[in-house]
């Protein structure tokens, strides 16, 4: 599997996703978003960062990237499909899932280690994880609080879309454990096709040995496995 990280201007978390994924074994490649994908791209990881400064609102501006339509293509013919953080807003913006990603209840960036837990894990993103799993991640944003209707908010709940809920480190999910105010604590969710997830904490500054936690290993290693 070769998966295409794409690079935008701003982009900071693309070499650390390169090298969490290649210590899984998995062949990654960093595409700048002008070049397009490659012909071989197997999977598309769109990074954490900045694109273009946030202006607008995040990941506004990288959403609306040429690049975006072979993304699109790509994820409709079947290639799997992961956001991280700003990647996350990006897919929100570019309409890959629902709901939008906005500025944090404290109104200040946050770079901490949180807990998640899986609540669905009969997933390619999931599928190392048991349903219950409490893993610790980092995140590190400004605009991270997910936003949604009340009717769509429903139907991610009854169509198990909801991939990770922020929780305390035995595994409640509890207001205080939410550390951005994202609706019903959500921290990551399934598009409207199983192959494309966003989350906001970063998995891949929790994979490699030596950066506090690996509990995000698995949840590349799912992704990238055939």
């Amino acid at each position: 599997m070769t998966v295409a990280v794409v690079q935008f201007g701003g982009s900071n978390c693309d070499r650390d996703t390169v090298q969490a994924l290649e210590h899984l074994g998995a062949e990654s490649r960093l595409v700048w978003h002008e070049d397009g994908l490659p012909e071989d791209t197997t999977g598309i990881v769109l990074p954490g960062g900045f694109s273009y400064g946030d202006y607008l609102r995040a990941g506004a501006m990288a959403a609306r990237s040429p690049v975006m339509e072979a993304v699109r293509a790509a994820v409709e013919s079947g290639t799997p499909l992961l956001g991280i953080c700003n990647g996350a807003q990006i897919g929100c913006e570019g309409g890959l899932t629902p709901g939008a990603f906005t500025t944090n209840r404290s109104a200040r960036f946050q770079c901490e280690h949180v807990h998640v837990r899986v609540e669905n894990a009969n997933t390619r993103f999931t599928r190392h994880y048991e349903e219950g799993d409490v893993l610790e991640l980092p995140i590190a944003h400004g605009e991270g609080r997910f936003e949604i209707g009340a009717e769509r908010l429903e139907t991610l709940g009854a169509r198990d879309r909801v991939l990770f809920r922020y929780c305390d480190a035995d595994g409640n999910v509890t207001d205080d454990a939410n550390p951005n105010g994202s609706m019903d604590n959500m921290a990551g969710i399934l598009g409207e096709r199983d192959h494309v997830a966003v989350l906001m904490p970063h998995p891949e500054r929790a994979t490699l040995p030596g950066l506090g936690t690996t509990d995000g290993g698995n949840i590349l290693r799912g992704f990238a496995d055939p």
